[in-house]
């Protein structure tokens, strides 16, 4: 069976999708079989992977309304190991069909779909929106984990105590095995005091929550011009630009994934 790992935040433009992409891709890397469920209608993961709206005619939202069984919507990239379910801007419209009281269950739906494709794949990792909707509940409903990408600037942990009492809800009622897996800081500057800052604060309320690399460091994902540019390629950056810092803080993530983290 897979460990579904969902990446979420409700705030925006924190390094969600960049994170759920170079993950995939970096365990992909390692021999393992990973799924990209995304599951967010802006499609940033689709076309991180090089697909654009004209190579596929169904999506995630086909999935969720239940027209479309999961293994039918599944694309292969054209990296090894890694699939991709796709989005499109349609999703938005599937809030509608979350809160029709006569569908049971609605936070459950894409556990649901998940479940028949589940052992085909090592890991499964859903890039959720970037809010706290009917999508992103379904998305923690069906994960085993949460990873919490925190960007390192103002306002960064403005909002977590929101999601964390999500999660804790959650666990309470649909999906008691939730945990979280980690949080990881993006965007990081090593010239930006206020980096330092968020970093200092992350580690003093969330130290035991923070990845470690073999040195016993934090994994923190800088900010770097190949993570920018790499979407635009259609590729992760782990296959953009290796050797680069981005590249390399989402492999030290993923090896720390591989060690049971």
């Amino acid at each position: 069976m897979s460990e579904v790992i969902a990446i979420a935040n409700q705030k925006g433009g924190v390094g969600k999708t960049t994170t759920a992409v170079n993950l995939a891709a970096a365990l992909a890397s390692n021999g393992k079989k990973v799924l990209v469920i995304d599951a967010d209608p802006q499609t940033n993961a689709t076309t991180s992977l090089g697909f654009n709206r004209n190579d596929y005619e169904y999506n995630i939202y086909h999935v969720l309304i239940g027209i479309k069984k999961m293994s039918e919507v599944i694309l292969k990239s054209k990296f090894k190991n890694l699939d991709i379910v796709p989005a499109n801007i349609g999703l938005v419209g599937v809030e509608k069909e979350f809160y029709d009281p006569s569908k049971k269950n609605r936070e459950l739906l894409l556990k649901k779909a998940i479940k028949p494709i589940n052992k085909n794949y090592d890991y499964i990792i859903i890039d959720s929106p970037p809010a706290l909707g009917p999508i992103t509940i379904n998305s923690l409903g069906a994960a085993d984990s949460v990873i919490i990408p925190i960007q390192c600037e103002y306002f960064a942990l403005e909002g977590l105590a929101q999601l964390l009492n999500t999660i804790n809800l959650l666990k309470k009622s649909i999906n008691p095995k939730l945990e979280i897996k980690g949080f990881l800081p993006t965007m990081y500057s090593v010239q930006n005091n206020l980096s330092k800052q968020v970093l200092e604060d992350l580690a003093h309320h969330f130290k035991d929550n923070l990845f470690l690399d073999k040195k016993k460091e934090f994994i923190i994902v800088p900010r770097n011009i190949k993570v920018a540019e790499s979407p635009s390629y259609g590729k992760p950056v782990t296959e953009y630009a290796h050797k680069s810092k981005g590249a390399i803080a989402y492999n030290n993530l993923a090896k720390c994934i591989l060690k049971g983290r």
